[in-house]
Parts: C-alpha cells; structure tokens; sequence
C-alpha cells in the first residue's frame, strides 16, 4: 500500500523539508517566496508535488508580467510583456504602425494604483527606460479613455461585482478616491471571467475587468485582493476562501 501523502501547511515546515518531498505530496495554502524563488514552483510542480491553489495562479498573483504572457488573449490587443530595452523597441515599432498614441506602463508587482503610469506617446516611456534605471519588466498597453472597471470577486457559487468609478483619475481605483457601486454580472461578463480563471487554474478570484462597448477586457486577476467596496464582510470572506482550500485538499486526499 502506498503512504498517505504528506500535506505541508506552512512556509517554515515547506522549507524544511524541502528536498524530502515526494511525488503526490501536497503544499496546502500560498507560498510566500522572496523576488527571485519563483523558480521554485517549477521545481516542485515537475517532482510532482501538487499546490493548493495552483502553482500558475500564485504566480500571476504576484506577476503583473506574467499575467500578460498568459492571459494576453483576454486582454486589450497589443498589451506586452517588456522585458528589457530591446523588447521595448519592437513595441514601439508596434504601437507607432497601429497608431497607438497614449500609453499605460504597469510595474510588476506593485499594486493599489501606485505603479501605473500612462505617457502621451511610447516613445515617452522608450526616453525614459533608456536614460533611467527604469525597473524591468513592466507591461505596456494602449490607453482607453471610455470604459467600464469593473471588479468581480468569485468564490465558487457566491459571485459580486461593482464599478469602481474616479472622474479625477485615470485610475479606477478606490484607494485614489473613487467611490464603489454594485453591478449585476451579464452571463457574457460572468462566462469571461470563468474562462479566465479555468485558463490560469484559479479556485477563486478577484479579477478587474475594462468593460467597452464592444468586449470585456481582463486587465488584472488574483487570488486575493482588498474588500473595500464590497458588500462581503472580512470574515465571510476568510471563512469561503478556507472552505474552499478544504475541499481542494480533500479531494486530493481521496
């Protein structure tokens, strides 16, 4: 008979017992890794260790650039993963042939509005990364001024949304001083979102969303995020996310 699975609950047991792992053995809850140890969930996904949530869900919580590479199909057209000067210079090659003027530069693990940057023209944002310590990588798209934000929070069944909405900032950002109201999910919005979240193996979710006349546009998602705004109370919240964790990890214990 094979031995049960050990099951690993917190970053100081994970760490000590790292290389003793085997196959089948499950991380249960987010690792918390320094800039730099994300190759660390490669490793253990190819020795077959399985992680609650999923490695590609933790790492696009903590990758604005990797969410880009892999959810770029549900993203606005010509939103880029800039790596270095040179991937830079193609985009603005890109963007000039497409007649993209405005631009929005994103950092990539910062959050709350405070690394989002938008330049007239890409050429704006070259001058600088090419004369500064301009940290990369970083993600560009083309700016949109006339746009829903969205933000959906998905737990299993339970579902809310509201529009977040700041006439003095370009950034649709209740910690800038916008303001919350409820919106009711269209099956479209609701189907998009879950297309998103089955695409990154998300078990729960919060996601922004740029909402256009014409499409919905992924602009952001991860495992976890700030309530201000929503009708969901802290507690609730935990209690959900934690009843969720427990039956994943039931079900890989079966």
């Amino acid at each position: 008979m094979n031995d049960p699975p050990t099951v690993v609950k917190n970053n100081q047991t994970l760490f000590a017992s790292y290389n003793q792992l085997k196959r089948n053995d499950i991380i249960f809850g987010r690792i918390r890794l320094n800039l730099g140890e994300e190759h660390l969930l490669t490793d253990l996904v190819e020795r077959g260790i399985r992680l609650t949530p999923s490695a590609t869900s933790q790492l696009a919580s903590r990758s604005k650039v990797f969410q880009a590479r892999i959810f770029g199909d549900f993203m606005l057209t010509d939103t880029l993963a800039i790596y270095d000067l040179h991937s830079l210079l193609l985009a603005t090659s890109l963007y000039r042939k497409q007649q993209h003027t405005k631009v929005v530069m994103k950092h990539d693990r910062k959050n709350g509005g405070v690394g989002i940057h938008l330049f007239n023209d890409i050429e704006e944002l070259y001058n600088l990364a090419s004369c500064t310590a301009c940290s990369f990588p970083f993600v560009v798209q083309p700016y949109r001024d006339r746009y829903r934000d969205l933000r959906v929070i998905i737990l299993d069944d339970y579902v809310e949304a509201y529009e977040r909405i700041n006439p003095d900032n370009f950034r649709q950002n209740l910690h800038c001083g916008g303001r919350a109201s409820p919106h009711t999910l269209s099956d479209r919005e609701l189907t998009f979102c879950r297309e998103i979240m089955q695409r990154g193996s998300f078990p729960y979710a919060h996601l922004d969303l740029m909402v256009t006349d014409e499409r919905c546009y992924l602009t952001e998602i991860n495992l976890r995020g700030g309530l201000r705004g929503a009708k969901i109370s802290g507690e609730e919240y935990r209690k959900k996310i934690h009843a969720i964790d427990e039956r994943h990890l039931a079900s890989q214990m079966a």
